[in-house]
């Protein structure tokens, strides 16, 4: 991989034979695991300006329609996350000749605060071809990263490293996309500009989802939507979705457009079909018959069934719903254009035929992109041998990737099933992997809060969500913590477990897959993306940091992990105590500023009216621990709540507890359960309410509010 210095650049057909299409990633990472920032894309003509507005690519304008430009959302890394950026370059129409990849920060934050900024660009099968580190930024609070720009018909990087102190109104303005002035004609119009714009900048101005998110808002956690009852988070709950709208527009908290948008006659988005809040009533007699079903599922006798009609199920969705197949495949560097799918496809090998479980084709501009598809279902693992066979197939008949299906979810530095890849080969074959949680998650993410083209596609992406739910298709997700759980588990009993144990590494790892499906159903309940927080040194590679949890696990018996919904910084943390058979949430709530500490102790209380009794409320002060109780003694007395030394509170420290079960096996019904039990229980009976308190802050500085206006 090419290192590149600022200011370097170099040509993409210098790196490799296949770059029509292009993978580019920006990181960043922080070790107290805060810090965020928004990637966006802008396409320059010859003028060095966008041609209009829909040249500009952002989280509310993610994708252009001919599939040249999609904005695949952040992946958890070791460090931190990774927003990456699909670019079709064979598609960007003619006339442009750059393409700027840049990120802005808002609340206050800047780059300064973050470490290991830096630029990846990969092929089409994630083979990395250059990296850009940055290593100089300070107060900017936008960055362009790098460029791609057109010399004699061939497409060149250059590493730009441009900061703005001015944010995204600065760059945005740089390059014609026009600063939308607030009601007194000022650019920097202060908040309420802000959160009536449905644009990047108002981000900046605690967004709240625009009408129909599924948990209506009571307040903001950080800048998370909260709902005002517990039923959305319920298992059992039906699901509950916006109507018809727009395009969920992450500021928008009113149907109203923004009066600077009026002014000016922007456009609007297409509409899009969503779930209704509520379910039409039933026709049945009784509450016994149950509705008939697209895609049944029966009590299947073996596996291999299971796999088959799983297979061919999630296939034809994809193929009959555009968006939803895209959004599998794109950050495989599947182009967007027409899907066809096929199972139980006979290939040649050697003397006797293979049969792999499903086969993707893409066609866009007589070019054909090609994948194997490998499916397990039940928690059933892959086979490193089934899998190597379908690499040497997809090689030798120039198919693009395999990618594999399975219960269990990916790491990185982890890979799932060990492939020997033959170097001589000329063309490049990727391995990806899916697990089916995350299938589940974009069903939901399209389904209740982005929408879809149709009534009729989201119908089937229901049905496809009702049948990877079922008990019977073997879909759950990840669902078993593996052999070495168990005798970890008793070690720590009877402290027979000592540090450098690989069992307990292997726990840790697996501790570190449940977090990510934990994150990807949170993350699909509130419409936003979910990632755990990794606070690792800079430069630790992954197995050095998962063998110091797995000493820190045998030294203090606990698993611990954190969470951030995408865009706040609200950090849900969440801890296994196996000494004590008892799982831990909680969240730290910053004290709001310029408030008496008996109306402030008195205010947490009064939010938190429908609260468990047993949530434990721990004062924060300066330098150490203030008093602390359960809700249910502090009610009648908020004044216990005040540190008796006078000395300031910054916080406080709310926290759940919840009995693991007393199953000590690897399913579902024990561990597993338990966590997603005590994660929806926290969130829904306390992070969903907290919102109010938090609200009262000093507000931001103007600078810190610029609108940018995209239509």
């Amino acid at each position: 991989m090419h290192e590149l210095p600022k200011g370097a650049n170099i040509g993409l057909a210098s790196l490799s034979e296949d770059t029509g299409a292009v993978i580019v990633g920006l990181s960043w990472s922080s070790t107290t695991g805060d810090g965020d920032a928004d990637v966006s894309v802008l396409l320059l003509d010859s003028s060095g300006k966008v041609r209009s507005e829909a040249d500009f690519y952002f989280y509310n304008h993610p994708a252009a329609e001919d599939g040249s430009v999609q904005l695949l959302g952040k992946v958890p890394t070791e460090d931190g996350s990774e927003d990456r950026i699909s670019l079709d370059l064979t598609a960007i129409p003619t006339e442009i000749e750059r393409i700027l990849v840049a990120a802005s920060q808002y609340g206050g934050s800047s780059f300064g605060d973050l470490n290991d900024l830096r630029l990846s660009l990969a092929d089409r099968s994630g083979e990395a071809l250059l990296g850009f580190s940055i290593t100089d930024a300070t107060v900017e609070t936008a960055f362009i990263f790098g460029e791609l720009y057109r010399r004699n018909d061939e497409w060149k990087f250059r590493a730009v490293g441009q900061g703005y102190e001015t944010g995204l109104s600065g760059l945005a303005t740089d390059f014609g996309i026009d600063i939308a002035e607030d009601e007194e004609g000022g650019a920097n119009g202060g908040e309420a500009g802000s959160e009536a714009s449905g644009t990047p900048a108002g981000r900046a101005a605690g967004e709240e989802r625009s009408g129909g998110d599924p948990f209506p808002p009571q307040g903001v956690v950080g800048g998370i939507p909260t709902q005002p009852t517990a039923s959305a988070h319920s298992p059992s709950a039906p699901p509950v979705s916006p109507g018809p709208a727009e395009t969920p527009t992450r500021p928008e908290s009113s149907g109203e457009q923004p009066a600077a948008a009026r002014r000016r006659g922007t456009r609007t988005a297409k509409k899009k079909v969503t779930l209704p809040r509520t379910a039409k009533k039933s026709l049945a007699e009784n509450e016994s018959w149950k509705p008939a079903r697209l895609f049944p599922v029966p009590s299947y006798k073996s596996d291999r069934e299971r796999e088959v009609r799983a297979t061919s199920v999630l296939l034809s969705v994809m193929a009959e719903v555009p968006e939803f197949g895209r959004r599998l495949t794109a950050g495989f560097g599947a182009p967007a254009g027409r899907m066809q799918t096929f199972t139980e496809v006979s290939l040649p090998h050697g003397d006797t035929p293979k049969r792999p479980d499903g086969v993707i084709r893409v066609e866009r501009a007589g070019k054909l992109w090609t994948a194997l598809v490998e499916t397990k279902t039940n928690g059933n693992p892959l086979k490193s041998e089934q899998v190597q066979n379908y690499m040497d197939i997809a090689a030798r008949r120039g198919y693009e990737a395999v990618i594999t299906l399975s219960n269990d979810v990916a790491l990185e530095g982890t890979p799932l099933v060990e492939v020997k890849t033959d170097g001589r080969r000329k063309h490049k074959v990727s391995l990806w992997h899916l697990s089916w949680a995350e299938v589940a998650h974009q069903a939901q993410m399209l389904i209740r809060h982005e929408g879809v083209g149709n009534a009729a596609h989201v119908w089937l992406l229901q049905e496809l969500l009702h049948y990877l739910q079922h008990e019977n298709s073997g879909c759950h997700g990840f669902q078993n913590m593996g052999a070495s759980w168990v005798p970890v588990r008793n070690g720590i009993d009877d402290e027979t477990l000592g540090q450098g144990d690989p069992r307990a590494v292997d726990v840790v790892e697996s501790w570190e897959r449940l977090i990510r499906q934990v994150c990807l159903r949170l993350g699909g309940e509130l419409g936003q993306k979910a990632l755990p927080v990794q606070r690792a040194q800079r430069g630790s590679d992954p197995k050095s940091r998962r063998a110091a949890l797995a000493d820190r696990l045998c030294e203090e018996g606990k698993l611990i992990a954190e969470l951030r919904i995408d865009g706040t910084q609200t950090v849900l943390a969440i801890t296994a105590d196996l000494r004590t058979g008892k799982i831990r949430t909680s969240i730290d709530v910053p004290a709001p500023g310029g408030g008496y500490p008996l109306s402030v102790a008195k205010r947490l209380v009064r939010v938190l009216d429908a609260a468990p009794a047993d949530l434990h409320v721990e004062t924060l002060v300066e330098g150490g621990k203030g008093p602390r109780g359960t809700l249910e003694r502090l009610r009648p007395e908020p004044a216990d709540l005040l540190p008796k030394d006078g000395t300031a509170m910054t916080g406080f420290r709310l926290s759940l507890f919840k009995g693991m079960g007393n199953t000590r096996g690897a399913a579902e019904s024990g561990f597993i359960r338990s966590v997603d039990d005590a994660v929806d229980r926290f969130y829904s009976s306390v992070v969903a309410h907290i919102g109010s308190f938090e609200q009262r802050r000093p507000s931001r500085s103007k600078t810190s509010s610029e609108v940018v206006e995209v239509g």
